[in-house]
């Protein structure tokens, strides 16, 4: 009997795969922490023949390494495929046999060069399902501007080469087979990603845009329009998928090493660790450490780590609630963080309880906002994404979007005050620790973001501020 589930992980809105048949298993696009299928091979009571890769991830790191020294299972790639371990680099049309089904490669270049997408047939040999990794998503496509330098191709030539793929590949699939993707909405890989993990095939075939342009030159037209930059990390988490890495094991026994207050503030002025707050914005801005900064393990934590830390080398000591550290420690590395030097003991309670000196953040509510801004007068940061921004703003906002602020930071004027606001609380609270850290002090950031400003009697728009440099 042959079982498929699908283990989505919200947080990376990642999709990895487990499929058994008769006694044999495959792992298709694992995550770094193993033990979860350790468990569950144990439970089954099979034994892993494969871990396929559909390419070379670039926003998180894949714990086939991981896997293939626990289970002695062959990792897959599809062509081109140069890794610095023992891998298959298996080629186009080739087949792999698990129990009685097939897993076949179609090698779907255009994302990266050795893209691959998975065929499982079923034990009669009829088309059951593909496995597109970061090809074919729901709604959209993979996005062709990670691999150029490697590729030693343009953005629009990988496009074109998507194309081919997606019209020569799986667009002559039958319309019931069914797409498991590698991503979902909020994945940085993609810009239309349907909110749903599985489709038919025929579906996709109706309702994507992407495979449903006129032509070649429409079609890389259309998939390279607004691509924002994609996160600083990415490339390094290529190299750590290529390369291999530290066990997970090392690596979280290294970050759950409890340090006192005292041991902590040693460890923080002898090296050049960076502080990373995990609690939530509610409870960080009331009293924080110094030069902290605040990524709250109840968003997306992962992803903004990365796009903001970006040097997944950089130091790290952790402020968590208790009882979350591994939690913080698993996320991180997931992501490529590898380098936690420990946690704080006790949480951030010991540490005011040791009378050492702690920090907060100007924080109000968006009534008071409201009550006291001047529209026109007061500077207004809106840290949210541009496509947010657009919808709705509040009038006369600047619009310096979060996953920018290493950019931007630099064009405020210290002296000047303003307010800085994101949807909700989560981001705007990453931002002003950010300032804090970099020394600005001359900001109001606004509880509850737009939601609760959405709820005052300030005038808002869709009429986009055209200034190109703002002196906040």
């Amino acid at each position: 009997m042959m079982t498929i589930e699908q283990i989505y992980t919200g947080c990376l809105a990642q999709g990895a795969y487990y499929i058994t048949c008769n006694g044999e298993a495959a792992i298709i696009d694992p995550l770094r922490e193993t033990a979860p299928y350790m468990e569950r091979l144990q439970k089954d009571n099979v034994k892993l023949k494969y871990i396929f890769e559909t390419h070379f991830h670039a926003d998180f790191v894949s714990g086939h390494v991981d896997l293939r020294k626990k289970t002695g299972a062959a990792i897959v790639y599809g062509p081109n495929a140069a890794c610095e371990f023992d891998c298959v680099s298996a080629k186009d049309g080739e087949e792999f046999k698990i129990g009685d089904i097939t897993i076949k490669v179609l090698h779907t270049p255009g994302h990266t060069m050795e893209s691959t997408t998975f065929l499982l047939k079923d034990a009669v040999g009829k088309d059951h399902c593909i496995f597109s990794g970061d090809t074919l998503f729901l709604g959209d496509v993979g996005r062709p501007d990670l691999a150029q330098k490697a590729a030693n191709m343009s953005m629009e030539d990988l496009a074109g080469l998507l194309y081919e793929s997606l019209m020569t590949k799986i667009m002559p699939l039958a319309d019931d087979l069914i797409v498991y993707p590698a991503h979902g909405a909020g994945s940085a890989c993609g810009k239309n990603m349907m909110k749903e993990t599985i489709d038919t095939l025929g579906n996709q075939k109706k309702m994507n845009y992407a495979l449903n342009q006129p032509n070649k030159a429409a079609f890389i037209k259309a998939v390279t329009d607004g691509l924002q930059p994609p996160p600083g990390y990415f490339g390094m988490n290529v190299a750590m998928n290529k390369k291999g890495y530290e066990s997970f094991e090392t690596v979280l026994n290294n970050g759950l090493r409890a340090l006192s207050p005292d041991e902590f503030e040693a460890a923080a002025e002898n090296s050049e660790a960076l502080i990373l707050d995990t609690r939530t914005s509610l409870d960080f801005y009331k009293g924080f450490i110094p030069q902290s900064v605040n990524i709250g393990l109840d968003g997306d934590f992962a992803p903004w780590v990365g796009a903001l830390i970006i040097d997944v080398k950089q130091p790290l000591l952790l402020v968590t609630d208790i009882g979350k550290e591994e939690e913080a420690v698993t996320r991180l590395s997931r992501v490529g963080f590898d380098h936690v030097l420990g946690h704080l003991q006790g949480g951030f309670a010991a540490w005011l309880q040791t009378g050492k000196e702690a920090d907060v953040v100007d924080r109000i509510s968006a009534e008071q906002f409201a009550g006291e801004v001047e529209i026109g007068k007061d500077k207004i940061i809106d840290i949210r994404k541009e496509t947010e921004y657009a919808s709705e703003h509040v009038d006369q906002a600047y619009n310096r979007p979060l996953a920018n602020i290493n950019d931007w930071i630099k064009d405020i004027d210290a002296d000047e005050h303003f307010y800085v606001h994101c949807a909700g609380g989560y981001r705007s609270m990453i931002a002003a620790s950010i300032l804090q850290a970099r020394g600005y002090r001359n900001f109001t950031e606004v509880q509850g973001g737009y939601k609760a400003i959405a709820n005052t009697a300030l005038p808002r728009t869709d009429f986009v501020c055209q200034s190109k440099v703002m002196k906040a």
